[in-house]
C-alpha cells in the first residue's frame, strides 16, 4: 500500500478539519495510492509528510513571500516571511536560517499526533544552539516526514521565530527579515510574492506509529517534561 499506509488526516487552510465535498471522495484506491505516491512536481520534492489535494488546487513549489500575522488580542502586526524548499535542501536550509538566533535560544515540540484537528505545543527554555542542532540531526527522518511534527525555534530577546511546521514550510516572524531573505536567495529561493502554499488548500498529512515513537524520544532528548 505505500504511502496509502502513512495516511492520516485530511485538512483544509490553516490546519483545519476540512468540511464539505473533498476532491479524494468517489476515488479508487488505485487512483487514491497513485497520487499519494507522487513526491514530485518539476524541480520540487515534497518530503513523505505532507500531499496536495487530488485536483492539486495548489502544486507544491519552491518560493518565498512575505505576509504578516495579526495578534488577534492586542492588533499587533509581525512581518512574516514564509518559503517552501525543495526535501533536498530543506533541512540544510532550516538549520542555517537558525543561524540569526544567536547562541541560546527557546524550542517548541508542535505535536499532533493521535489528534484530528490541532496541535499541542511543548516548550522547553534556553538551550545552546549548537545542543539543539546536534540532537535535531539524529532525528532527520522524524523532521522530514512526519506530518504530525513541528518545531519552532525562538529567541525572545532579540526577537526572531523560525518555525518549520508540520507541512514542512518554513517560517520566520519578526520586524526584520531581511537577513532571512538573503539566506533564502543563497539557497535560490525565489521571491513569489503571489505563491500559494500547501496549507491555503485541501491536503493530507501522513505519519505512522514509529513517528510517534521517535517523537517522545526526541522531546526526552530535548529535555522537555511529560508536564
Amino acid at each position: 500500500m505505500g504511502f496509502l499506509k502513512r495516511f492520516f488526516k485530511n485538512t483544509y487552510r490553516d490546519g483545519e478539519v476540512r468540511q464539505g465535498p473533498s476532491s479524494f471522495e468517489n476515488l479508487e484506491e488505485e487512483q487514491l495510492e497513485a497520487h499519494l505516491n507522487i513526491a514530485r512536481y518539476g524541480n520540487f520534492m515534497l518530503t513523505d509528510a505532507i500531499r496536495p489535494s487530488y485536483d492539486l488546487q495548489v502544486v507544491p513549489g519552491v518560493g518565498y513571500r512575505h505576509d504578516k500575522y495579526v495578534d488577534k488580542e492586542s492588533g499587533i502586526k509581525i512581518p512574516v516571511l514564509m518559503a517552501s524548499a525543495s526535501r533536498e535542501r530543506l533541512l540544510d536550509l532550516f538549520f542555517d536560517l537558525l543561524d540569526p538566533l544567536g547562541d541560546e535560544v527557546d524550542v517548541v515540540l508542535e505535536t499532533s499526533h493521535e489528534r484530528r484537528g490541532g496541535h499541542e505545543d511543548l516548550y522547553r527554555e534556553q538551550i545552546d544552539m549548537p545542543i539543539l542542532k546536534s540532537t535535531l540531526y539524529d532525528f532527520e527522518d522524524l523532521l522530514l516526514d512526519d506530518g504530525c511534527t513541528g518545531l519552532a525555534v525562538l529567541n525572545p530577546r532579540i526577537p526572531l521565530e523560525v518555525q518549520f511546521d508540520e507541512h514542512k514550510l518554513l517560517i520566520m516572524y519578526g520586524q526584520d527579515l531581511s537577513v532571512f531573505q538573503d539566506i533564502l536567495d543563497d539557497y535560490g529561493v525565489p521571491g513569489r510574492p503571489e505563491m500559494k502554499f500547501i496549507t491555503e488548500a485541501e491536503h493530507v498529512h501522513a505519519s505512522t506509529e514509529e513517528f510517534g515513537r521517535q517523537f517522545l524520544q526526541l522531546k526526552y532528548r530535548l529535555g522537555i517534561d511529560e508536564d
